[in-house]
């Protein structure tokens, strides 16, 4: 590639570094790379980024890690174009053109990711937004190359920061730490994760940094010989005890590590195992433990620091042998022993080691999500072996993160949801009383519909009524997708309706009482003396008819002098409410109701059924419903008839009528104008349309059956109609 840098114009570079930046492309990419090196520099000039870095820099720096990362050319030239939008009008279309769509669309999002640093630092202190942040990242970008050109910006700008002290380099090294150093490690790009680990903490504790920095440095030399001469007595130990195939060698300390791990375990560096290192991979179980046995017989074990996570796995099913040993000079060396096998897992495993590795974070995330983790990391080990950059490309697309979104509240708090959630789903993932109370809300500022499906990076306001509940539509399809959010709708009104079984059953116990004399009665005593714990336990009763009459009136007298009717006491004639519509052969004012299940009409044949509390209700013969209560308590059962000539009075009574017709343009109408020609009203409609075929349900108020015959044979003749018929 040096042949190419050197055939091009002065681009004001350093070869040196121009070759780094080329490295491991072809020809052509290698030529495209060094001009847009050239046209950046004309077109950034000493234009700077929010941190104060000139734009050129950071663009430069970040294509020089990936090209280090031996990304594709796309990819580098991503992080060197980064700022082409802040500095040229119709960028994406101009560099599209220029240098293709993929470029482009990298470049654009990278600008869609621009908003997660003021989140971070609103969501300070709270535990779980980091996490969250780092899947919204991931969920953002369509392609996973975008995270990783972030990555590769972040790393640039903590460089920058190793020479300029600005005011915000503390709240970005910290930003680092939780949010960018976590997720190149899912990504397994661990040199870039142990690069931000150790930058970020020597900016937020310098002096713990340079103190550590200086016990590493004080001994490196002799830690370098010590590891050398420790790999070679290794592998001749193995070879002498028939180990052929084995892979020794250091294993490297980070700073930031070391104090992870003394912050840990409370201890002094002195105490750190692992400050020296080995690693043993080998290929099968068997030698694992041969090479484990020379180890200790080499060096003297240290009592308590021997761990087989052969024989038992962690939880991530982490597999290796640990143990600490005392070399010759009395200093502690770490030693690690896997097969290939098990070190490909803990390297890129289904999501195992970063659990680990992050703080000890919870084993129990989402399974779904590690293991579209797991296969980004095999992706990124398999760039070397994919001689096809184009295949490579297509797999990372593959692996986009689009279960969950992720939108954000007008203070920053990161909100997840299911994908196609609404605006309704997320007031109800903030608050609860905020979901009952929507009533309208903005996305990115802009007034949309509530059952609009919301993406990640958005910033949802809800407009809120002061008082009020959800909407029963709620629960139509469209507008709530989690189900923890339709539980909620559901129990409002299971809320609702039982406040209003309250208030009939108080007003029921209320006029019995009222009925007894004993309207001063105290509701707890009565509630206590029929067995309930609350009086509300006892109004709800009453609602449901499972207390009567006869039961609250024993209870205030302490004898059955008043029951509540039974067949046996229906010697009388009684009318109903005194309104001579129905013609009970029992008791006198004894309290009627038609049944709402089959609603009867004169001169419908009819029966009643004496319930508990609520009188008799009165239902047609053939009513199913009454024909199962009739099978379970015929002893409630009572002859019932219509009032001589019952159908001659004012009087309306409650009739379902079914329609099936051919669906039509306007025979909604046309019904309807049949029913108002008959002077019919009509309460209720409910319409379903089918393949063509149109089911009509309607609620109307008759005084007779003989009009319901009419009116039928009314609907009949309407065209399209091809039954008519009674509910």
């Amino acid at each position: 590639m040096v042949s190419v840098v050197h055939s091009l114009p002065d681009s004001g570079i350093d070869e040196a570094v121009l070759t780094r930046l080329v490295e491991g492309l072809p020809e052509e990419g290698a030529r495209r790379m060094v001009e847009a090196v050239a046209q950046a520099r004309d077109l950034y000039g000493d234009g700077k980024v929010g941190t104060g870095e000139t734009a050129f820099e950071h663009g430069l720096g970040a294509a020089l890690i990936l090209a280090s990362l031996n990304l594709d050319l796309d990819s580098r030239l991503a992080g060197l174009l980064f700022a082409v939008p802040d500095f040229l009008e119709h960028a994406r279309e101009k560099m599209s053109a220029q240098w293709g769509a993929p470029v482009a669309d990298l470049v654009d999002g990278l600008y869609r990711l621009k908003n997660l640093r003021p989140l971070t630092q609103a969501t300070s202190g709270v535990q779980a937004q980091p996490e969250i942040l780092r899947k919204m990242l991931l969920a953002l970008a369509a392609d996973i190359r975008v995270v990783m050109v972030r990555l590769a910006s972040r790393t640039q700008t903590l460089r920058w920061f190793t020479d300029h002290d600005t005011p915000e380099r503390a709240d970005m090294a910290r930003e680092s730490l939780q949010i960018y150093a976590p997720l190149a490690n899912r990504l397994g790009l661990w040199q870039i994760k142990w690069e931000i680990e150790d930058l970020a903490f020597r900016f937020l504790e310098p002096a713990t940094y340079k103190r550590i920095a200086k016990h590493l440095d004080e001994k490196r030399l002799e830690r370098e010989a010590f590891i050398v001469t420790a790999v070679a007595r290794l592998k001749d130990e193995l070879a002498r005890s028939g180990v052929t195939h084995a892979e020794v060698y250091g294993r490297p300390k980070h700073i930031y590590s070391i104090w992870n791990k003394m912050r840990k375990k409370d201890i002094e560096f002195a105490e750190v195992y692992d400050v020296r290192a080995l690693r043993i991979v080998l290929d099968e179980v068997k030698d694992c433990y041969t090479a484990l046995g020379i180890v200790h017989a080499l060096w003297q074990p240290i009592h308590g620091e021997f761990d087989d996570y052969i024989s038992h796995p962690k939880g991530n099913n982490y597999r290796s042998l640990h143990t600490a040993v005392l070399a010759e000079d009395g200093r502690a060396l770490e030693v690690q022993i896997r097969t290939h096998e098990m070190h490909q897992h803990s390297e890129m495993g289904v999501a195992a080691h970063w659990r680990y590795k992050e703080s000890g974070t919870s084993a129990k995330a989402d399974s779904a999500y590690d293991d579209k983790i797991a296969w980004l990391r095999q992706l990124l080990s398999w760039r070397d072996e994919i001689t096809d950059s184009a295949d490579w490309v297509a797999q990372f697309k593959r692996a986009a993160l689009d279960d969950t979104i992720y939108v954000m509240t007008p203070q920053g708090r990161v909100i997840d949801l299911p994908k196609g959630a609404t605006p309704i789903d997320f007031a109800y993932r903030v608050h609860t009383d905020l979901g009952h109370r929507c009533r309208g809300a903005k996305v990115n500022g802009h007034l949309v519909p509530l059952n609009t499906p919301l993406q990640s990076g958005q910033q949802v306001d809800i407009t809120v009524a002061k008082t009020g509940g959800p909407s029963r539509d709620w629960l139509s399809p469209g507008y709530l997708v989690s189900g923890r959010a339709r539980q909620k709708v559901k129990a409002w009104f299971a809320a609702q309706q039982e406040a209003a079984m309250l208030a009939e059953g108080r007003s029921f116990v209320t006029k019995e009482l009222q009925r007894d004399g004993a309207a001063q009665a105290n509701h707890e005593d009565l509630a206590n003396k029929l067995g309930f714990k609350h009086a509300d336990d006892l109004f709800l009763a009453a609602a449901r008819g499972e207390v009567g009459m006869r039961a609250i009136q024993i209870a205030l007298r302490g004898t059955p002098e008043t029951l509540e009717p039974t067949p046996e006491m229906l010697t009388r004639t009684a009318k109903s409410g005194g309104s001579g519509q129905i013609l009970i052969v029992g008791m006198d004012k004894l309290m009627t109701q038609l049944g709402t299940c089959c609603k009867p009409v004169p001169p419908d044949a009819i029966a009643g059924f004496v319930t508990r509390g609520r009188g008799v209700s009165v239902h047609r013969i053939e009513c199913a419903n009454f024909r199962n209560m009739a099978a379970r308590n015929p002893e409630r059962v009572i002859d019932a008839t219509w009032e001589q000539g019952g159908g001659k009075h004012e009087s309306v009574y409650a009739c379902d009528l079914h329609v099936e017709a051919s669906d039509r343009q306007g025979l909604l109408r046309d019904i309807s104008d049949a029913l108002s020609k008959e002077k019919v009203n009509v309460t209720a409609v409910k319409t379903l349309s089918k393949a063509g075929i149109a089911r009509m349900a309607f609620t109307v108020e008759l005084g007779s059956s003989t009009q319901l015959q009419r009116i039928l044979t009314v609907l009949g003749d309407v065209p399209g109609v091809a039954h008519a018929g009674r509910g």
